[in-house]
């Protein structure tokens, strides 16, 4: 005998949705701060975000991640800066415009590590090429 189970919807914690959203949860609403969040109401908030949500992902203020990606450095990075804050987009244009030397060391860096990352990504492929030609060449002689 089958049994038929009534299928619930999963829910998430506000934290959990406004990381998903990209938001500042103390900058949202606070139904939305108090509340739990399904899965579909994440999905329809994601589909066609109402005006609060235009309005915090537009001017902020934005959680530290955003901010970070904005300025095109790490989260790490803001923290060194002595960032610790939720910024609104005035004051991340403000911190490009002034562009301080620890911003531009931060930016550095991050060209560093790209530089880096696409380095062993290309010794790797290179190393893994050798590899399957070895083996190839290997299965040929047997």
């Amino acid at each position: 005998m089958t049994s038929l189970k009534q299928k619930t919807s999963q829910t998430m914690k506000p934290a959990t949705a406004a990381k998903k959203l990209g938001i500042y949860l103390d900058a949202a609403p606070t139904d939305f701060q108090e509340g739990v969040v399904s899965r579909e109401e994440l999905s329809a908030l994601q589909a066609e975000p109402p005006q609060w949500l235009q309005e915090l992902r537009e001017n902020g203020p934005h959680p530290r991640p955003v901010v970070a990606a904005k300025l095109g450095i790490t989260i790490s990075g803001l923290a060194r800066g002595g960032v610790k804050e939720a910024l609104t987009t005035e004051e991340i244009e403000a911190i490009k415009a002034e562009n301080p030397l620890w911003l531009q060391h931060e930016r550095a860096n991050q060209v560093d590590v790209r530089k880096e990352t696409v380095r062993v990504k290309e010794k790797h492929a290179k190393e893994a090429a050798e590899k399957a030609a070895k083996e190839a060449g290997a299965a040929k002689g047997r």
